[in-house]
């Protein structure tokens, strides 16, 4: 009988740039001082959609970024699109849609290197069609900040995997990818 909800999903390896990465006995990925992650074999034929949470801290401000992978290789090709909000105080500001990127700028101000995580949905990146995301993130400074990003790639490519990276400051925390039943 299947069952609805989210499954705890675990790379079958990683890469990162900084101090250490280690997957855990669940699945998560603990990371410590690291400015770029990737999760490879994440994303499969199992499941079309995929939650991702984040949380951790930063050794100064750092904003995040995303490229989709597969077999550890980064897509790195002008064909990301994001559309950004950010809410801070009492101003919501809106960059605009921004079109031919090689990546999704996507979180994260983390002024306040105590306070940060992110919920990243992700839509169909193992399916040959264009992949679209949505992040929900919060930072700090003076308070909190709370940053939203919709994203799409263009492609019709498979991904199993993808690359967080951060700057121009290092992060710190752990990570967590479930599959959503279909």
């Amino acid at each position: 009988m299947s069952k609805n909800g989210l499954i705890l999903l675990t790379p079958t390896s990683i890469a990162y740039s900084g101090t250490s990465a280690t997957i855990s006995a669940n699945g998560s990925v603990e990371f410590s001082a690291c400015t770029e992650l990737r999760l490879n074999g994440v994303f499969s034929a199992d499941y079309d959609n995929y939650t991702v949470v984040w949380r951790g801290n930063t050794s100064g401000p750092a904003a995040m970024g995303i490229k989709l992978s597969s077999g550890g290789v980064d897509e790195t090709g002008s064909n990301y699109a994001r559309q950004f909000l950010q809410a801070s105080g009492s101003t919501v500001s809106a960059p605009g849609r921004v079109t031919g990127e090689t990546f999704w700028y996507a979180l994260m101000y983390a002024y306040n290197v105590q306070k940060a995580g992110a919920v990243y949905h992700f839509y169909g990146p193992h399916l040959a069609q264009p992949t679209a995301v949505r992040v929900v993130g919060v930072g700090d400074y003076n308070g909190a900040i709370i940053n939203e990003l919709c994203g799409t790639h263009s492609l019709s490519s498979s991904y199993d995997g993808f690359n967080f990276y951060l700057n121009p400051n290092n992060a710190s925390g752990r990570i967590a990818v479930y599959g959503m039943r279909k």
